[in-house]
């Protein structure tokens, strides 16, 4: 490869994230952040003419923005290598995850995904299968894996600080959808739609984060679950709250209560690990503190840009201590790692510890497994649901 390929910005396309879209301009500034991607083409929408409205508000050459995504993947595919998008961002609602990725990796294209990463676990399953058989990138982007501390956190139990894990606990409370939503309210409309979001409203779009945080830190895989889930407003056909009792492989246990009806709360997603030896917490909406407590010793409290953290906590972090990141940088750390994935794999080398610190095909299955057995455990007599290893 010569030196003005390999430095050159990794072409991203992108399905969905149009106008009036939340996530897909969150998306395009986290890609854009370190200046290692660039936004190169897009079908935008479902309606072509907004899809050629948002591309023209983005600049893009009128030639490659798409009326949908089965043109522009064989269009693109057409370009030269040198030219044509490397991957497709999907930032459509769930029901459009699998079919675009599946496109998308037949025609030679990895692809980063919106959570939940399918509309189900089948199409979870059949995604993994597309994987193995091209040998091609899959990213997730659950950002808050993305957070310099949440990457400390997990450090620190791998190290063994905290001693045996014990107790997790793990909230994340919204009170967006606490009353009946406007029917012009797109954002609400499709994650209360079991056609375009599956078959779970709180737990498939913020529950799932939850999990996600909790195995990520700790380390741990969920084995088995006893859910009580709940539709408060009237009308509604999935539900908006959920309360879930969690084992463990290896014996610690844990609490996941995730709400959508919680009036006052904005994005209230917060964890604490108990050890036998120690404890922490963090919370999204103070993400630039860890909090550590000891049994015998004082607590302590951890700083974003800090000199002391791990290695991979200082290398997801931009600015210095007391300069506070939020978000969109942890939102960035994935696309970071995803484009150092892509770079790795085009020159032949093993990817660094960042660019493999980004959710995959194994956290999209587990992911969708969560969802499924959480329904079903709610909708059963029996208390317990085990989660197998697919």
């Amino acid at each position: 490869m010569s030196r003005d390929t390999k430095h050159r910005k990794i072409r991203m396309g992108m399905v969905g994230g149009g106008e009036g879209a939340f996530i897909g301009a969150v998306h395009r500034m986290a890609a854009a952040m370190d200046g290692e991607i660039e936004l190169v083409c897009g079908a935008f929408s479902s309606d072509p003419e907004r899809s050629v409205r948002s591309g023209q508000a983005l600049y893009l050459s009128p030639d490659r923005v798409y009326s949908d995504y089965h043109s522009m993947v064989a269009a693109e595919a057409t370009l030269p290598v040198d030219e044509r998008m490397q991957f497709i961002s999907i930032v459509t609602p769930n029901h459009l995850h699998f079919p675009v990725a599946e496109v998308a990796l037949k025609a030679g294209f990895h692809v980063m995904s919106d959570k939940p990463a399918t509309l189900n676990l089948a199409e979870a399953l059949r995604l993994r299968q597309l994987l193995q058989e091209t040998g091609l990138l899959y990213g997730l982007t659950h950002a808050y894996t993305g957070y310099p501390l949440v990457k400390e956190a997990r450090e620190r139990i791998a190290q063994g600080e905290l001693g045996t894990l014990r107790k997790v606990v793990v909230e994340y409370h919204q009170g967006w959808l606490a009353h009946p939503h406007d029917p012009d309210n797109k954002q609400a409309a499709w994650r209360l739609d079991p056609a375009l979001a599956g078959i779970s409203s709180c737990i498939g779009d913020i529950g799932v984060h939850a999990a996600n945080l909790a195995e990520y830190i700790t380390g741990l895989r969920i084995s088995a679950l006893c859910a009580d889930l709940s539709t408060f407003v009237e009308g509604r056909e999935m539900d908006d709250d959920g309360s879930i009792l969690i084992r463990f492989e290896g014996g610690a246990k844990g609490i996941l209560v995730a709400s959508q009806v919680c009036v006052g709360e904005d994005n209230g997603l917060n964890i604490r690990v108990y050890g036998d030896q120690g404890s922490l917490e963090w919370q999204q909406q103070e993400p630039n503190t860890l909090s550590l407590k000891w049994a015998q010793r004082p607590s302590e409290i951890l700083r974003a840009g800090a000199g002391y953290l791990s290695s991979l906590a200082a290398s997801s972090t931009r600015t210095p201590s007391g300069h506070p990141e939020g978000y969109l940088e942890a939102f960035a750390n994935l696309y970071m790692a995803f484009a150092g994935q892509i770079r790795a794999l085009e020159q032949g080398h093993t990817p660094d510890e960042r660019a493999g610190d980004c959710p995959g095909i194994d956290e999209a299955v587990r992911g969708m497994q969560f969802v499924e057995q959480a329904v079903a455990a709610s909708a059963s007599d029996a208390k317990w649901q085990k989660l197998d290893v697919l």
